[in-house]
Formats: structure tokens, C-alpha cells, sequence
């Protein structure tokens, strides 16, 4: 199967969205792991903290992202040697589509200090090969990561652990980051962790929330999700982020849920 390079081509001042954005609920419309990495990208391109280190992004998802054009923009809201917060907007089908605010922090050596790691109970070499089938197009955003399930089911309901590995980049000719894998990975917690039936109702995410105490490293980045159901047509998922050291922190996404 030939695969695009990258989820994103440059294209004049912007990017052109390629089919490994599409998500599972339209083949015209993003997945939002795709779009909520470019945004990170655009934060830490804006910075005035060199070296710095993103500790929280809190997105607001405005709309549906078309699968075409982007383009993205940012700025720093609340400047600082130490400490900034910075916004970073996502352009789509003539409107703002996806919104960020990310807090940015100085790096400092606190190893002394630092909480033991401790490492996921299943790691990447002890997991099983998966497939994450909820999706209608063959290619499309399942197959820019390769996936392995760790507990639980990728296509099952309930709690599932999974490790993936970047099969592609997120702009072409630049290679992919440990942070940028993390969120295109992380907006998926809500996929692997479903409880009701992908063709039966729809719970897509309005927003997502990453809280990192350390920076993602190497190839494999995990998330062990859990999606709790509400009575009134909201939902919430909730995941640990790890890589192969250990816990780095924390997700958070708010779902709204309806019969499709």
C-alpha cells in the first residue's frame, strides 16, 4: 500500500492536509491528532523561550477540520524569560477550526528532586501487533502509526493501554518529534477506549487537555485511556501518557455523544 510521507505538504504559506488526517466519522474531515501536533509545532516555532519545554496544551475544537488546506498561526500572549503562555489557532474552510494555549517553561536540571519512573507493566516489545479498524477509508489516520495493544482491545469496548510508533512525518521534509507523536497519538485515547459502537453513535471530543511533568522520548509513546459515559449526552476520557521510561502525564478530552 503506498502511503503519503506525511500527514501535511507545505503549499505556499500554508499546508495541504493529506489522506492520512482523515478521521473515522467523514472522509472529508480530520482526525484531530493530526491538526492538535501542527498547532504544538506552530507554538513551540513562536517561543521566545529557547530550549524550552511545553508543559500544558489545552485545545478547544471550533468546528470540524476539512480535509485541504490549513493554515496556522500563533503568538505569545503572556511573554517571559522563564514562563510564557502562548496561542496557537488552525485555519480550515475559511473559518478558525482548532484553537491552542499552551504554557511553555524554561528547562532546569531538578534530577535530584524528580519522582522515581516507573514503566508500564506491558511495553512496546511485549504488546500485541493491533489494528485499529474503526475507520470506513483504507488509508486514513490508522495508518500513520503502527499500534500495539497493551491491555484490553483496540476494537473492543472498554479500557485499553496502547503503544504506537510514527509511521510518517508531520510535515513533509521535517522529521517528527517525540511531542508531536504524543498529541497526533493522544487525541485517539477516546477511539481506543470506546464504549458504545462506532456505528451507532458518534462521541467525538470538543476539546482535549495534556498535562506533561516530563517530555516525551523516543520511538514508542503509549496512553492507557479510560472513557466514562455521562446521562445527558457527554462523555469523558481520561489517559496516561507514557513513553518506554515511564508516566509523563496526563490527558483529558470532553465528548459529546449522539446516536449517529
Amino acid at each position: 500500500m503506498q502511503l503519503p510521507a506525511a500527514f501535511y505538504l507545505p503549499d505556499g504559506d500554508g499546508l495541504v492536509a493529506t489522506a492520512l488526517t482523515i478521521g473515522p466519522w467523514d472522509p472529508g474531515l480530520q482526525h484531530a491528532g493530526p491538526p492538535a501536533a501542527l498547532l504544538a509545532r506552530e507554538a513551540e516555532r513562536v517561543s521566545g523561550i529557547s530550549g524550552g519545554q511545553t508543559v500544558r496544551l489545552a485545545y478547544d475544537v471550533l468546528g470540524p477540520v476539512p480535509v485541504g488546506p490549513v493554515r496556522v498561526a500563533a503568538r505569545v500572549l503572556r511573554p517571559g524569560r522563564r514562563i510564557e503562555l502562548v496561542e496557537a489557532t488552525l485555519e480550515a474552510g475559511g473559518r478558525t477550526a482548532m484553537r491552542l494555549t499552551a504554557w511553555r517553561v524554561r528547562t532546569a536540571d531538578s534530577a535530584d528532586t524528580a519522582s522515581p519512573a516507573v514503566p508500564h507493566p506491558v511495553g512496546p516489545e511485549d504488546s500485541a501487533p493491533a489494528q485499529f479498524s474503526a475507520f470506513r477509508e483504507e488509508v486514513a489516520y490508522h495508518r500513520s502509526l503502527e499500534w500495539r495493544a497493551a491491555t484490553g482491545s483496540l476494537g473492543e469496548a472498554g479500557p485499553a493501554a496502547a503503544w504506537t510508533r510514527p509511521l510518517c512525518t508531520l510535515v513533509e521534509g521535517e522529521p517528527i518529534t517525540p511531542l508531536q507523536h504524543l498529541l497526533v497519538m493522544t487525541d485517539a485515547a477516546s477511539g481506543i477506549s470506546a464504549e458504545l459502537d462506532w456505528s451507532r453513535a458518534t462521541f467525538a471530543n470538543v476539546d482535549l487537555v495534556v498535562a506533561l511533568f516530563r517530555q516525551p522520548a523516543g520511538e514508542w509513546l503509549g496512553m492507557d485511556a479510560a472513557t466514562t459515559l455521562g446521562p445527558t449526552g457527554v462523555g469523558q476520557c481520561a489517559a496516561d501518557l507514557h513513553d518506554t521510561r515511564g508516566r509523563l502525564g496526563r490527558s483529558l478530552a470532553s465528548l459529546f455523544v449522539e446516536p449517529r
